[in-house]
């Protein structure tokens, strides 16, 4: 299950960390003249504002449910996910990219890039604190034996695999563009600056993408994985009075929403009491081993009949 309080710090810490930031580039950018940390500014920039956008939709979510919402508003999260991966795309990555080209079709020498080492060399450090805050976030709504990668893959919360990918993909960035000032100002040669910014916002339009595939699928609907699936398969025929089930069918609403629907044949000698007593235990039984399954629809039917309809 996802921790709210983990993710919630971790996007705290990193508008902390990217609004200090965001301000010592573009004060060095305004200095330097250099196109890389303009774009790393806009970088960090872009990046305080997702995670504020990332913060709201969380608060959003966790609000009761209504009579126009029966199922609460847990989708908000996945609504304003999305949302900040277009902007990744279309601010951080476009405007990189842009003010790359521009630098390349008017290049401007670097006046002082003694600035550029010192803000990178601090940014490194309050990226670097703000990504493991994100990946610690992340390993707390995981199990242990999973990789990083299939983490971020199968992680249900916007606002954690989102901050995590944000925040690597700062490091990267601040290492690009400390490439392209050093190779830059040794070689005397703008375009390297230019092409650091490009670079840079080429990196942002992927992980932007990557994050419109993770929230679109979300938004759209997806089920629990497949081991998930298998165990509650096995917690609904381990009850004593079941005799057949059909597949579950689950949907994430929410980090820790997940919504449930399981046609049951119960046992023919059942009363109407004790069917209605049977999918209580039934339903005991799932939240018990899975709290995140909050709504649980269960029909009792005979599956032999259903089948030969």
């Amino acid at each position: 299950m996802a921790n709210a309080n983990a993710s919630k710090l971790s996007l705290y810490g990193g508008i902390a960390a990217n609004v200090a930031i965001a301000i010592s580039k573009f004060i060095a950018a305004y200095f330097t003249g250099s196109s890389a940390m303009l774009s790393e500014g806009i970088h960090s920039l872009v990046d305080t504002g997702n995670s504020g956008l990332l913060l709201y939709g969380t608060a959003q979510s966790q609000r009761p449910a209504d009579a126009e919402h029966p199922f609460g508003h847990s989708k908000e999260l996945y609504f304003w996910g999305l949302i900040v991966a277009v902007l990744i795309f279309a601010i951080g990555g476009g405007m990189s990219f842009y003010e790359g080209i521009k630098h390349i079709q008017h290049p401007e020498p670097l006046e002082d890039a003694g600035w550029n080492y010192v803000v990178l060399g601090v940014s490194f450090l309050f990226e670097g604190i703000a990504f493991y805050l994100s990946v610690k976030a992340l390993l707390a709504q995981a199990d242990a034996n999973v990789g990083f990668v299939k983490m971020l893959k199968t992680s249900r919360d916007p606002a954690v695999f989102a901050s995590v990918m944000e925040n690597l993909a700062a490091l990267v960035g601040l290492a690009v563009a400390g490439i392209g000032v050093f190779l830059g100002h040794l070689l005397n040669n703008p375009y390297f600056d230019g092409g650091a910014s490009i670079a840079i916002g080429l990196l942002l339009m992927l992980v932007a993408v990557f994050l419109v595939g993770r929230t679109k699928g979300l938004l759209v609907g997806t089920g629990v994985d497949a081991d998930t699936l298998a165990n509650l398969e096995r917690i609904a025929r381990a009850a004593p009075q079941v005799r057949e089930i059909r597949s579950p069918l689950t949907m994430y609403l929410g980090p820790n929403d997940v919504i449930m629907a399981l046609d049951v044949d119960f046992a023919d000698d059942l009363t109407s009491s004790q069917v209605a007593m049977a999918v209580e235990h039934l339903q005991d039984a799932i939240r018990a081993e899975h709290p995140e399954v909050q709504r649980i629809f269960i029909e009792a039917k005979n599956l032999v009949q259903a089948s030969g309809k």
